[in-house]
């Protein structure tokens, strides 16, 4: 019986084209997390700018732990009472150099948060400039944002 090398190097490819897809295979499901994580960050932003109850509540994990940069921690209930109190009109938002890590069932997000809000009372306008890091956790098929920390930059 003769073997050419052609009939060799068709086995020798496809094993090889084997090994390589389960090595690519985390590297899909991270950009998918991270694609997952990015939409529920950008809605997020838009929830805040809308004061929009019910979008944030659906993007909170129960457990949320949502700190500001003056210190002060909210649980779910007040973070969301509190962003949609009407006592002041978010402007602009941006959230810029955003940087999402997935690990597991967790991503790390960091951006910079730059933003202008007008009191409703006496129409003054603020402006922030926060740096923001984000814990986002897996429940489910979604993920949830369980806590949010910021620093005055």
């Amino acid at each position: 019986m003769n073997i050419d090398r052609r009939q060799l190097a068709l086995p020798a490819v496809a094993l090889g084209l084997l090994s390589v897809v389960p090595a690519l295979s985390p590297a899909f499901a991270a950009s998918v997390d991270e694609e997952a994580v990015a939409k529920n960050v950008e809605a997020f932003r838009k929830a805040q700018i809308a004061a929009n109850a019910e979008a944030l509540a659906a993007l909170c994990a129960p457990e949320l732990s949502y700190s500001h940069s003056d210190g002060h921690v909210e649980d779910k209930a007040t973070f969301i009472a509190n962003a949609t109190d009407g006592k002041s009109k978010v402007l602009s938002l941006e959230y810029q150099d955003l940087k999402i890590a997935v690990v597991g069932p967790a991503a790390i997000v960091r951006f910079h948060w730059v933003g202008e809000a007008e009191s409703v009372a006496d129409g003054k306008k603020s402006s922030t400039n926060l740096h923001i890091l984000m814990n986002w956790q897996k429940q489910g098929a979604d993920w949830k944002l369980l806590s949010r920390g910021s620093t005055k930059l």
